[in-house]
């Protein structure tokens, strides 16, 4: 069984990699020249821990190859997964039309291909496109879905800094299937992928399978917007640490220990993405989904409460040279898209603030966006040089290894740890002045 993937993005590489790892022959296709060539020499696109390592060996065994012509992939394959982006509209709902464009492409290519073929929707879509998706490939093909080719959906749950974990050891896989011949072929592809292992295969149709994806984001979401709030209420209480509630509440089988961290908010290509669609979509079918909304507005706000803990210990920002530490949406990532490290820079300079930042892996990206706004260091130590305040946005784990004599080195003592990686007791016994989300007293 061959397989295309069209689309090299964060879960269309990932896909590929490891179907080429399990054994199956994987034709990787996207539109970016830099990426085919990155690819066929054994390169990683963007930063993902694991992932390079797997390019480079399927690579060289002849299993992965990347391509710019999408109808060869699918000529060559038994199996086409579509993984292109969909990106945010202005009005929150999301474009579809790359969606759109690639299934024209893989219609065209079944007109000239003999023998039976899936397509499988693995892109984060609202509920009714693989429908959409199914009619395209019927009109362009010439050919009966359910008869000479099938289509299903199968939404992905990846993290980005696990997306390589997440992709070999699943919760569980879905397969929202247009016709059951179709799921039987998706379900016997991930059976041997997953050979050995007892991995729940859920069965059901495509729009279920679409739904699946938005509510599972939607509640992740909300957990983290929810203990953003409980950590704000224990900021007033006073000798409260939301951490120690969240522990508390999250040993409850019913409830569960993870997306209970509070910290500056979540970003990322997915959250803020997701949530939003389904607002939109939502309100198109006529019904306001209130707590969604809010959710939103929690994480917005949330950013800024860090921006507010920090001029609460300086007295203002105006003029204050600000070590910024993490820039990524999360560890383990060069993502900075949605991250909450942008709204808390902008919001730093909009009051005059200084700002000087670092990340091991998102400089690049971060130059991208705030230019010569900001300025670069090369290493968390001389990002804290001289600075009047540090604010910890991402929980690298090289920040929580770094020793004191390096923040003796700031001009100032003000810390305002976002993410709760250093020990607040101990800190403060050295003379800083130290502000923890969801920390009272």
């Amino acid at each position: 069984m061959k397989i295309s993937v069209i689309g090299a993005g964060y879960v269309g590489v990932v896909a590929a990699a490891c179907f080429a790892d399990r054994g199956f022959e994987t034709f990787i296709s996207t539109n970016d020249p830099k990426k085919v060539e990155m690819i066929n020499e054994g390169k990683a696109p963007f930063f993902e821990p694991g992932l390079e390592r797997i390019i480079k060996k399927t690579v060289k065994a002849g299993m992965l190859k990347a391509m710019r012509t999408r109808s060869e992939a699918v000529l060559n394959s038994d199996i086409t997964f579509i993984c292109v982006g969909t990106p945010s509209a202005p009005d929150g709902s999301i474009d579809l039309k790359f969606i759109y464009e690639a299934a024209e492409e893989v219609g065209r290519s079944l007109r000239k291909k003999k023998g039976y073929h899936v397509v499988v929707v693995r892109s984060t879509v609202v509920p009714g496109t693989t429908d959409e998706v199914v009619k395209i490939v019927e009109k362009l093909s010439g050919k009966k879905a359910g008869k000479e080719f099938g289509v299903c959906m199968c939404p992905e749950f990846l993290r980005q800094g696990q997306a390589v974990y997440d992709t070999l050891n699943p919760d569980r896989v879905v397969i929202g299937e247009h016709d059951r011949k179709a799921g039987d072929v998706v379900e016997r592809l991930f059976r041997k992928f997953y050979k050995g292992k007892k991995v729940p295969i859920l069965r059901m149709n495509t729009v279920s399978a679409e739904m699946v994806k938005y509510v599972s984001n939607s509640i992740l979401a909300t957990k983290v917007s929810f203990i953003n709030e409980i950590a704000n209420i224990c900021e007033r209480v006073g000798n409260v640490d939301v951490y120690e509630v969240a522990r508390g509440v999250g040993l409850d089988r019913r409830v569960g220990p993870l997306f209970l961290e509070a910290g500056a908010g979540f970003g990322g290509s997915c959250f803020p993405k997701d949530v939003n669609a389904i607002i939109t979509f939502s309100k198109e079918l006529g019904y306001e989904p209130k707590i969604l909304e809010t959710v939103l507005k929690v994480n917005y706000e949330q950013a800024l409460h860090v921006v507010e803990l920090a001029r609460r210990r300086l007295g203002g920002l105006k003029d204050k040279r600000v070590a910024i530490l993490g820039l990524s949406f999360k560890p383990n990532t060069d993502d900075m898209r949605e991250a909450p490290s942008i709204k808390i820079i902008n919001k730093l300079l909009e009051e005059g603030a200084r700002v000087v930042a670092y990340d091991p892996v998102a400089m690049e990206n971060a130059r991208k966006i705030f230019k010569n706004e900001i300025e670069y260091a090369e290493s968390a130590e001389e990002c804290l040089k001289g600075a009047d305040c540090c604010i910890v946005v991402t929980e690298w784990d090289e920040f929580k290894k770094i020793k004191l004599d390096a923040l003796k080195k700031m001009k100032g003592r003000s810390i305002v740890d976002s993410r709760r990686i250093w020990n607040p007791e101990k800190l403060r016994k050295a003379g800083f002045s130290y502000s923890g989300i969801g920390l009272g007293g």
